[in-house]
């Protein structure tokens, strides 16, 4: 069962992470960026987060701003770092692109080169409907492509949903602009629109309220 969560709103291009203290210790959904380490450590320090007790790290997709400190995690806190397999090849490859449709060779190359992805090999798949129960969350994954091929989301007993990229919120609560199979995408949102989600925390901006969409989940045309 969660006992807190704890979000950590690193800003930018940094990515959102987020602690849950469990009865067992604690879970990290997704990593941040490396230039936001500093201050995930801070914070799980202050939330009593040491080596040892950090029992898995998902990982919502395999961009930068959700990965960067996977391997530091990995190697520094003794943890697990899980993920959709469908987006294993960025994180082993260290590219963004690996699956992706969009991008010309080019701007693959200068994004890759400027926001690099320290490789590493996930430690557990994760897939629609797998129990995180072994690490102390009564919470189930959901596959949620379109930003990502492998992009998921954690669905709590208590109807909250961490969604990395599928909303964002930095200026309001809205779907995300970055879309790379605008057809997944939308089967995406028809799988989340009825489950009675309360609370959604984003990968980028603050946690909101899902009655923020009174008239239902908008589509991408």
């Amino acid at each position: 069962m969660i006992q807190k969560i704890t979000p950590i709103l690193i800003g930018g291009l940094n990515g959102n992470c987020y602690l849950l203290t469990t009865e067992k210790g604690f879970v990290l959904i997704d990593a941040g960026r490396r230039s936001g380490r500093k201050h995930l450590e801070q914070v799980l320090s202050k939330e009593g987060c040491k080596p040892g007790t950090l029992d898995l790290v998902i990982v919502t997709h395999g961009d930068f701003d959700h990965t960067g400190n996977c391997r530091y995690l990995h190697d520094t806190y003794h943890t697990n770092i899980a993920m959709h397999r469908d987006d294993a090849g960025m994180v082993e490859h260290g590219d963004m692109f690996w699956n992706r449709q969009t991008g010309n060779v080019l701007m693959r190359k200068i994004i890759n080169v400027t926001f690099s992805i320290p490789r590493f090999t996930p430690d557990v798949f994760l897939d629609e409907d797998s129990v995180l129960s072994t690490y102390g969350l009564n919470a189930k994954i959901l596959h949620l492509p379109g930003h990502t091929q492998g992009s998921i989301g954690v669905l709590t007993s208590e109807m909250g949903l961490f969604c990395g990229d599928l909303f964002t919120n930095t200026r309001r609560p809205e779907l995300t602009s970055l879309v790379d199979n605008v057809l997944e995408m939308n089967e995406s949102l028809k799988k989340i629109k009825n489950l009675g989600i309360r609370t959604v925390y984003p990968g980028h901006g603050s946690p909101f309220q899902m009655k923020a969409y009174q008239e239902g989940i908008p589509s991408y045309p």
